[in-house]
């Protein structure tokens, strides 16, 4: 369940990142108020995950034997 959490943490990371990256950093604000115009994104399209289900419980396993042995 901790790594279901931290996969979808890493989503938003991902997504929150690209605000800051794409938005702001090439835009010129005149006022607080243009900021959110400016983060919206018009042109929404969801994140697609590429792994298949076999391959990322293939990762949790190893994940876990590896936290197993380390204690």
């Amino acid at each position: 369940m901790l790594l279901a959490c931290a996969s979808w943490l890493n989503l938003l990371e991902c997504f929150f990142a690209e605000i800051p990256r794409k938005r702001l950093r090439r835009g010129t604000f005149r006022s607080v108020s243009a900021l959110p115009a400016a983060i919206r994104n018009k042109d929404p399209r969801p994140f697609i995950r590429t792994a298949t289900a076999s391959a990322i419980l293939r990762k949790i396993k190893r994940c876990k034997e590896t936290l197993e042995t380390a204690h």
